[in-house]
C-alpha cells in the first residue's frame, strides 16, 4: 500500500486519557506504515466550537447561511477553519475520534463539524448540490474511532442503549457519507470505564491497528446513494428494500 495521508480530527480533555493512548497507537501504527499523519486535537488547539458570524469577513448579510456562502465564495472564511478544510482535502483517509458522550460526540468536535463543512464546502442549499456519496469529498475514506463506558451487550439490537450503528447513523451517514466520503465500519471500543483492564487495552489496540493496516481494502459500509436509489422528493424508490426493513436500515444496500 503506498503511503497515504491521514488527518485525525481528535477530541478529549484528558492528556492521559485511553483516548489519548489509543491515539497515539494509531499515529505509530499509521506512520510505522509509511502514511503521512496530522492530527488535529481539539482541545489542546482550543478549538472555538461554536459556528457565528466571526468565522466570516465583513458582510452584510444578516442570514446565517447564505453570510457563510458568500464568505466561502469570497475566500473569507477563518483562517482555523480554512486549515482544516485543506487538510480534509488533501487527505486519503479521515478518521474522527472520540469519546460518546451523551449518545453523541463531544461538544468542540460538534462544534468542529459545524464550523468546517460550512455552506459552500459541507454543503449548498441549491436541490442540485451533490450530497449523500456525491459531495465535495467523494473519493476520499472515513472511519470513527468511539470509546464508551456502555458494555458491547447495552449497545446490541436488543440492547438498553439502541444498537450502535443506529447511535452512529447521523454522524457517519449524515455528515461523513453526506459530504462524499466512503465510511468504514467503526473501530468502537466498550466498557471503557475505571474497569478497564491491561488485557482490555491489549485486545482494543490489536482490534485498531488491524484495522488500520487493512482500511484500503476494508469494504464500506454500504449506504445508498442519492443520485441513484432516491427519488425527486428524496424518497427511497419502491422495491430498493428487503421486505419489512424501517428506519436507518432502508438506507443500506
Amino acid at each position: 500500500m503506498v503511503g497515504m495521508k491521514i488527518h485525525i480530527v481528535y477530541a478529549h480533555p484528558h492528556t492521559a486519557s485511553l483516548n489519548a493512548a489509543l491515539r497515539d497507537e494509531a499515529v505509530r501504527t499509521l506512520e510505522g506504515l509509511g502514511h503521512t499523519v496530522t492530527v488535529a486535537d481539539l482541545y489542546a488547539m482550543q478549538w472555538k466550537a461554536v459556528a457565528d458570524f466571526d468565522d466570516f469577513g465583513p458582510t452584510e448579510n444578516e442570514a446565517f447561511m447564505p453570510a457563510a456562502g458568500e464568505a466561502w465564495e469570497q475566500g473569507e472564511i477563518a483562517a482555523d477553519v480554512k486549515a482544516e478544510q485543506a487538510r480534509l482535502l488533501a487527505a486519503d483517509l479521515v478518521i474522527l475520534q472520540f469519546p460518546l458522550w451523551w449518545y453523541t460526540v463531544p461538544a468542540i468536535m460538534k462544534g468542529w463539524i459545524d464550523r468546517v463543512f460550512t455552506n459552500g464546502f459541507g454543503y449548498g442549499t441549491s436541490r442540485d448540490w451533490p450530497r449523500f456519496g456525491d459531495g465535495v469529498l467523494k473519493g476520499r475514506r472515513a472511519m470513527v474511532v468511539v470509546t464508551t463506558g456502555a458494555a458491547e451487550s447495552h449497545l446490541s439490537d436488543r440492547g438498553v442503549n439502541g444498537d450502535i450503528d443506529s447511535l452512529l447513523f447521523p454522524l457517519q451517514h449524515g455528515v461523513l457519507f453526506y459530504t462524499g466520503m466512503e465510511v468504514l465500519p467503526p473501530v468502537v471500543v466498550t466498557s471503557a470505564h475505571p474497569g478497564f483492564s491491561a488485557s482490555d487495552y491489549a485486545d482494543a489496540v490489536k482490534d485498531l491497528r488491524s484495522r488500520l493496516e487493512t482500511f484500503a481494502e476494508t469494504a464500506p459500509v454500504a449506504y445508498r446513494r442519492q443520485a441513484e436509489d432516491y427519488d425527486d422528493d428524496k424518497r427511497l424508490k419502491p422495491g430498493l428494500e428487503p421486505a419489512g426493513t424501517t428506519g436507518f436500515a432502508l438506507h443500506l444496500a
